[in-house]
């Protein structure tokens, strides 16, 4: 274990042996850290949290203050890691609210960019992409390799779902349906396409790219379909795909209503 000698380490917080430890940190207690972990220059970590295996935590970033809830009263909510994850510098993420999971979970592999926010209860998957300054408000949802946009605002309980890429400067407050590329401001949000760049670069296939594509204009190309019409039309002309049922799934699922208003261009 390597700790600088200018690192404030609670005594009763468990470090791996393995764990490196940057100058001027801070590591209170209730925080557990796995192996191959770094802490950098100035992180402050704050406990219940508990970081799995080889994570990078970046210099000035704020992991596992209690949330930005009114409503918190000092109960007891913890922040959950996985492994091979990327913190970068300024970022923070909060514990969980006893309003709402309890907890906050990040998965394994993503990259938080400098300047990240993520507030309490919000459950990231894995292969996750924060760009500068990307923001999530609380108990927001987002799928496995979800890539959001620098700038980007997401509103408390909205879900983005897997594959799904959002761009810069956006303002979400609406659910964002799997495997498409939305844009656009908080009332002018827009489906761009299919995320077919995102698709061919995870080892979708050909023939699950193009059935998506299908689906993606029955839902949001056909005008005189009702949603749930067209959701209804998609299972029955694109029977046995995965993904597109997949897709269906999280419309029908939603409780904030998804982004349906596309691009004509496209």
């Amino acid at each position: 274990m390597t700790i600088h000698s200018t690192a404030v380490v609670d005594s009763s917080a468990e470090l791996d042996s393995s764990v490196s430890v940057g100058p001027y940190a801070v590591i209170e207690k209730g925080v557990r850290i796995d192996a191959d972990s770094q802490i950098g220059a100035h992180a402050f970590l704050s406990g219940p949290l508990t970081i799995g295996k080889k994570n990078s935590i970046g210099p000035f970033s704020c992991v596992g203050a209690p949330p930005q809830d009114v409503h918190y009263k000092g109960e007891e909510t913890s922040l959950i890691i996985g492994d091979n994850n990327i913190i970068r510098e300024y970022c923070s993420i909060h514990r969980g609210s006893p309003g709402g999971h309890g907890s906050t979970c990040i998965g394994d592999s993503n990259m938080l960019m400098a300047y990240s926010h993520v507030a309490h209860d919000c459950q990231l998957g894995n292969h996750v992409i924060l760009v500068n300054n990307a923001t999530l408000g609380g108990h927001v949802v987002i799928g496995d390799r979800v890539t959001i946009g620098g700038m980007t605002a997401v509103h408390q309980f909205s879900r983005i779902g897997e594959y799904a890429f959002v761009g810069g400067m956006s303002g979400i407050s609406m659910d964002v349906p799997p495997y498409v590329m939305v844009a656009g401001i908080r009332n002018d949000m827009q489906v761009r396409g299919i995320n077919r760049i995102g698709l061919k670069r995870a080892g979708f296939s050909s023939e699950d790219i193009r059935q998506l594509g299908k689906a993606f204009t029955l839902i949001f190309k056909t005008k005189d379909l009702l949603l749930q019409d067209a959701l209804e039309k998609v299972l029955q002309e694109i029977p046995d795909c995965e993904p597109v049922e997949r897709m269906v799934d999280f419309f029908q699922s939603s409780q904030r209503s998804v982004i349906r208003i596309s691009n004509d261009d496209e």
